[in-house]
């Protein structure tokens, strides 16, 4: 489990989307720790939206960016709790074709690390939807710290071995 550095980085394209009824581009500390780590990685960002809780809406979203040849990766945020209108793990169930279940599950047991039994309120899940990876985080700033730092950051570097989500991208869309 290292970096390769015999290897060139391939950087990908990488659209941020915070699922919120009250941020705003002024306060979306979470979007803003996001968009912070991905391009101090060397990834470029492709877009950034931010939409209410709403399912709808959210999908609307999603499907633009998975559409677009342009978004390799799509980051959300907010929305992965249990209250009523956490609804983002819903919205990206309409869209994937794959669930990656691994990733929910490793970022509760890396969140549990930090918070303790509170993990457990936490639904972040991922998939792949026609070639893009979908990636749903918690709306904390933590959360998304973790999630990058201690998951994303390495799957999505194309030096990382064993293996890593970047060298499967071409492969994504084959049936």
């Amino acid at each position: 489990m290292a970096i390769d550095e015999s290897l060139a980085f391939r950087p990908v394209r990488i659209a941020v989307l915070t699922v919120s009824d009250t941020r705003t581009l002024a306060d979306d500390r979470s979007g803003d720790r996001l968009v912070e780590r991905l391009t101090s990685a060397g990834h470029e960002l492709a877009d950034r939206a931010i939409v209410r809780d709403d399912a709808d809406l959210i999908v609307a979203r999603l499907h633009a960016w998975i559409d677009d040849p342009q978004v390799d990766v799509i980051l959300t945020t907010g929305g992965t709790g249990v209250t009523g209108r956490d609804v983002t793990p819903e919205a990206l169930a309409r869209v994937w074709d794959k669930e990656i279940p691994g990733f929910g599950e490793l970022f509760r047991w890396l969140s549990y690390q930090t918070i303790g039994t509170s993990t457990i309120q936490s639904r972040a899940t991922a998939g792949v939807a026609r070639g893009t990876y979908v990636f749903a985080l918690p709306g904390s700033t933590g959360a998304v710290t973790d999630a990058w730092d201690l998951i994303l950051k390495d799957q999505l570097d194309s030096r990382h071995k064993p293996c890593n989500f970047v060298e499967l991208m071409p492969r994504l869309s084959e049936r």
